[in-house]
């Protein structure tokens, strides 16, 4: 019972700070959504989406910054049709997470930190112009702004005017935190009882493999999944290819995000394994060439 109690202990307090960081992510992003959806209108839509072809290049950069809260608000914004597809993407496969912090820790030489980072931007913007070229030709990329989905979505009957914006963004910011929070709670029991050292076994023994395997672990919504590509590469076990492979796809919580918010679960379901394919596809590319950080 001592032992239960003590993983019982650390299991909630990793998730409570695996959670409660993304909060003014969440809370910012919803203030500023449900800001467009009552003060602007139709003129918002209009700007936002002529300015939406530059969304992946901006996305890139944003989710380079250490902080997988960007894929977070980005993931929402997408539930709301703010941002596209691409812009999507670029911020899922351009988040750091875990990755910068462990690299500094472990004294990483800084050219190969920003030739990683550099790597991961550029794949990710390439990437999001290519969703969104994709889409345009399927006319599929100028949806109108859906926010008050959202609100249908989570019954949270916050566009009557009463309470404002803000009560309206700490609704929406508490029931997707709450959602995180609980998957979160699962997976820390998950990794406490099995260990990360059963993820970084299963890496290294399958090197033939390790491309499939780097990005598969890269997908767990959780900072342990970063943690230990990072630290697998910084060992040596893993290569260039791996690594970026499992990086690429390693969003954090956005995933999480993207799953709670979004009501199309056909279109999460692909957008999983869009992101899987082509971390696996890059990965697979810079073994083929040589590559090397």
């Amino acid at each position: 019972m001592e032992e239960f109690l003590h993983i019982a202990g650390h299991v909630l307090e990793h998730s409570v700070g695996d959670t409660l960081y993304i909060v003014p992510f969440l809370f910012v992003t919803y203030l500023a959504m449900e800001w467009l959806e009552h003060k602007t209108g139709g003129r918002a839509q209009e700007a936002i989406r002529r300015a939406g072809a530059a969304g992946p290049v901006v996305g890139a950069l944003v989710g380079a910054v250490p902080q997988c809260g960007f894929s977070a608000a980005a993931a929402t914004l997408y539930a709301g049709r703010v941002v596209t597809l691409g812009t999507l993407f670029a911020v899922f496969l351009s988040t750091s997470d875990e990755m910068l912090p462990i690299f500094l820790a472990e004294q990483v030489p800084l050219d190969v930190i920003l030739k990683i980072l550099g790597a991961k931007v550029v794949i990710g913007m390439v990437m999001g112009f290519v969703v969104d070229a994709a889409l345009r030709i399927a006319r599929r990329i100028d949806a109108p702004l859906h926010i008050h989905e959202l609100c249908e979505h989570d019954h949270c009957h916050c566009h009557g005017g009463e309470g404002g914006i803000v009560k309206s963004a700490l609704k929406h910011t508490l029931q997707v935190t709450v959602f995180i929070f609980a998957i979160t709670v699962v997976l820390n029991a998950v990794l406490e009882v099995v260990g990360e050292d059963v993820l970084a076994d299963f890496l290294a023994a399958n090197p033939a493999l390790s491309v499939l395997g780097s990005a598969l672990v890269g997908l767990v919504p959780n900072c342990a999944a970063s943690v230990v590509i990072a630290q697998l590469y910084v060992e040596g076990v893993l290569g260039a290819g791996a690594m970026l492979a499992g990086l690429l796809v390693s969003a954090g919580v956005g995933l999480l995000v993207l799953v709670r918010t979004n009501r199309h679960a056909a279109e999460n379901a692909l957008v999983i394994v869009a992101l899987y394919a082509t971390g696996v596809l890059w990965g697979l590319a810079i073994n083929a060439l040589g590559v090397t950080f």
